[in-house]
């Protein structure tokens, strides 16, 4: 096992990945923007070092040279990315081993292959995972998006090939707007990801967003843990998910398993990833992209199987085996509720200072956080203060633990997304577990 590793991420995963390196005994290097100040996440870890920027994600968290450079410094043997900026960079896993550093991630062979979302559409095709109709496209030719719309039919979205967290997504309803629609998510795209191409793929509504957990070693073990809801969302982000899925057929649910498992196995994945999938209002599944890291949604999976995920990626990166014995057990039901600065109503960003920030302490509540009462939430990061995960013996007593937990919850000198996490659990449609990708657009 390692017994350095350099955490290349900010706020509530690089405090939650803290958490399991202490666990293991292995210490930690914290890396931060100045911006920020002094993170809780600098202060947990046993060295911190401040990025040459502050106030951009570029001169920051996607400073790769960087960041390998402050990793090879601090004697670090392993670079653990966390979830988005460098977490799915082939270009930085490649880095991390020039310098003789273990990347806590998959091969770069198979971070270029799953980062471009629309090749691990033709990947799974191959192996015989059903995907939608899609087509790729080249936004600044009209001819080009002519021919992909009329092989994909309306309705449609444009997606970035290179995306994640929906960032780029684009709903294209009629003709006139697919042009449009194809210059706003290049552009988005290309200041997100440094890559401006993007493809399009057939809209499913109603659908569920459902995605399945799966853990591999370097030894050929491959495991499951089973799947996430995860279609309660805004802007394509997720804010609510749990597990088990409600509502999913038991032949479905083991269906997605083990196209998962096999998918896996087959590309010969390595590590913690997810693979997810739409299903359709007749129950017919189609593969969506693969994420070849951690996701910010584990802790509900965690919650139910008992696996530490960060514990097993670390087992993996250091070529040992999965201390997971078969696909794990299931018991009880999550929910988590992503707590984020925004407006409740646009869901755009609200930056401010804590000046209150008091998070319940509940018998079989979780909380994954990276802020502390005042401290400044800046307009240059991912505004995600809180991750609330609760467990019940049942999915009704998690979610009124959920409920109680936000009730108690007291945040001033930011608006915060509360109340619509509340009205999304009051809602008679996620009440009864059967809703889709559309309850948080339909809430009043």
């Amino acid at each position: 096992m390692f017994d350095k590793v350099l955490i290349a991420n900010r706020g509530e995963i690089a405090c939650r990945i803290i958490k399991t390196c202490r666990k293991l005994g292995i210490s930690t290097v914290a890396v931060y923007a100045k911006a920020e100040g002094t993170p809780l996440h600098a202060e947990l870890a046993d060295e911190a070092f401040d990025l040459p920027e502050s106030a951009t994600p570029a001169g920051s968290y996607l400073d790769a040279e960087a960041i390998a450079g402050i990793a090879a410094e601090s004697g670090a043997n392993a670079i653990h990315p966390g979830y988005g900026f460098l977490s799915e960079s082939p270009v930085f896993a490649d880095r991390c081993a020039d310098r003789g550093i273990v990347f806590v991630g998959p091969r770069p062979d198979m971070a270029r292959l799953m980062a471009d979302k629309w090749e691990a559409r033709k990947q799974m095709a191959s192996l015989g995972v059903p995907v939608l109709p899609g087509a790729s496209v080249d936004a600044g030719d009209e001819g080009s998006a002519k021919t992909a719309l009329e092989a994909v039919g309306l309705p449609l979205m444009v997606k970035a090939t290179d995306g994640g967290g929906g960032i780029g997504m684009q709903v294209v309803e009629s003709e006139a707007r697919l042009q449009r629609a194809l210059r706003r998510a290049s552009s988005s795209a290309f200041r997100a990801f440094g890559s401006a191409e993007v493809y399009i793929e057939k809209l499913v509504s109603p659908a569920r967003h459902i995605e399945v957990q799966v853990i591999a070693d370097q030894l050929g073990n491959v495991r499951h843990l089973w799947e996430r809801e995860c279609s309660a969302q805004r802007r394509h982000q997720k804010v609510i998910e749990e597990a088990p899925a409600p509502c999913l057929p038991e032949g479905l649910r083991e269906s997605l398993a083990e196209m998962a498992v096999m998918a896996a196995r087959e590309t010969g994945y390595v590590g913690a990833g997810t693979f997810e999938f739409i299903v359709d209002g007749c129950g017919s599944a189609y593969f969506l992209e693969a994420n070849t890291r951690l996701q910010v949604e584990h802790g509900v999976t965690e919650m139910i199987t008992g696996v530490d995920l960060v514990e097993q990626q670390l087992l993996a990166a250091a070529g040992l085996p999965l201390s997971v014995d078969g696909n794990a057990a299931v018991r009880g039901y999550a929910v988590e509720c992503r707590i984020y600065a925004e407006d409740p109503k646009t869901f755009m960003p609200s930056p401010g200072t804590l000046d209150t920030f008091d998070l319940p302490e509940i018998a079989d509540l979780r909380i994954d956080g990276g802020y502390r009462k005042g401290d400044a939430v800046t307009p240059y990061f991912d505004p995600l203060l809180a991750k609330f995960i609760a467990w019940g013996e049942s999915r009704d007593e998690a979610i009124q633990l959920m409920e109680k937990a936000l009730s108690a919850t007291e945040v001033s000198g930011v608006t915060t997304n509360i109340p619509t996490l509340q009205a999304a659990l009051h809602h008679a449609d996620f009440a009864a577990g059967r809703y889709s990708t559309g309850l948080i657009e339909s809430l009043p």
